[in-house]
């Protein structure tokens, strides 16, 4: 078996399939952290066991990307809400801007509003869980800023609400304003390395992605609804016609526009 070390144990009368990696190579030798190896002989084939060394220990990886990350273009990258966990990782990217597409610490404020129109029971309930859910929100939301206070890292917070059909929606007007906010600062490279997150790294950056492709690329749509929906699994009728239709007007200096525009 590859990577592993099949011994025959005479007295249990059954063979020890063990991992290279885990136990020494001979019996009679120690292992690695100097103890002797050891079995489980009252497991064995009968009861379809097959022992292993008792002390597997797996080390914690010291990076870990947040949700859904992956590269754009070089200097940009994009991902889901970043945990504490992720912190180290980012801290490797020497980032100097984050772009954050999302209503954490806006929602609060909404929720508070309409609880004084809600008097039934049951909708009371519901919002003692809605908002036990919002604390532990806001809570990450503050540790996160936190965390970007630490370092020397523009942070720009840009209200973008779920996604929602584009025609109707009373926040259409922020959303768009939150948009061309984030392309004008893709648009200069003195803010790269760069990182743009939502709170899953799927829909709202989807639209976002989508735009660049689209204004600042010359990508045919094909391509563009391709990409969206290898992050958004799925696909979302509303965000992706309103990357074919949206075309706004964009300000730059042409000094500082990045390598990867061509249109």
């Amino acid at each position: 078996m590859y990577g592993c070390s099949v011994r025959y144990n005479t007295k249990a009368n059954y063979y020890h399939i063990i991992p290279k990696s885990t136990i020494s190579m001979s019996l009679n030798e120690p292992a690695q952290d100097g103890s002797e190896p050891v079995f489980d002989e009252s497991s064995g084939p009968e009861r379809g066991v097959v022992p292993f060394r008792k002390s597997l220990s797996v080390p914690r990886p010291l990076f870990v990307p947040p949700l859904n990350f992956s590269l754009v273009e070089d200097g940009i990258y994009r991902s889901g809400f970043p945990m504490p966990i992720n912190y180290p990782f980012l801290d490797q990217l020497n980032l100097k801007t984050i772009i954050y597409l999302g209503d954490i610490g806006y929602e609060k404020k909404k929720k508070k509003d309409d609880k004084k129109d809600k008097k039934d029971d049951k909708k009371d309930k519901k919002d003692k869980k809605d908002k036990k859910k919002e604390h532990s929100t806001h809570e990450i939301f503050e540790n996160y800023k936190a965390w970007v206070a630490t370092t020397d890292i523009q942070f720009h917070h840009l209200v973008m609400h779920s996604s929602q059909e584009p025609f109707i929606s009373n926040t259409h007007e922020e959303t768009q304003k939150a948009l061309i906010t984030a392309l004008q600062l893709m648009l200069n490279r003195q803010n790269f390395p760069m990182l743009i997150h939502s709170n899953k790294g799927k829909h709202r950056i989807g639209i976002l992605v989508g735009l660049v492709r689209k204004m600042l690329q010359g990508w045919c749509m094909s391509g563009i609804f391709e990409e969206y929906e290898k992050f958004a699994m799925g696909k979302s009728e509303f965000d992706l016609e309103f990357i074919e239709l949206w075309q706004p007007e964009l300000t730059y200096d042409v000094n500082w526009l990045p390598e990867f525009v061509r249109v």
